[in-house]
């Protein structure tokens, strides 16, 4: 065992980036990209979000996000509209379209978990999704002046 198998930002990549190469090669002929399901899978969760959430919920930066839902309004997936009460806010809103990609995708996604988590128990599971929260709260000691 070398020193990175006991890195926690190592493991936590490459864990991270195996799931979501096979992921992206699993939904790619479904015309969908990892980061398009992040958008679609915030959407189902509550629809009509503002860029700034979904750029925090997902975890896509701002600028990268404003590209990717260019892109998918193209595609018919999703939709801006002004908020009515005060026009300078986008929000987002998933289409019919979008709903039926989320439809195809969503057990794809929950299979995907079900493997990653084989031989959990729920507690365990339940503790390692605990764990990981923190870790990434964590992070924001970072960000501290």
């Amino acid at each position: 065992m070398g020193p990175l198998d006991g890195y926690l930002p190592y493991l936590l990549n490459r864990a991270g980036a195996r799931i979501a190469t096979a992921f992206s090669e699993e939904v790619r002929p479904l015309g969908a990209t990892l980061q398009t399901w992040r958008v679609l899978a915030a959407l189902h969760e509550r629809d009509g979000r503002r860029m700034g959430d979904l750029s925090e919920t997902t975890s896509i930066e701002v600028s990268t996000l404003t590209r990717l839902v260019d892109g998918m309004e193209k595609s018919g997936l999703a939709a801006r509209r002004r908020d009515t009460s005060d026009a300078r806010v986008v929000t987002l809103f998933v289409t019919a379209a979008g709903r039926r990609m989320t439809q195809k995708i969503l057990p794809i996604a929950q299979r995907y978990e079900k493997v990653a988590l084989q031989g959990f128990s729920e507690a365990e599971a339940a503790m390692l999704k605990a764990a990981l929260h923190r870790v990434y709260d964590n992070m924001d000691a970072l960000q501290a002046p």
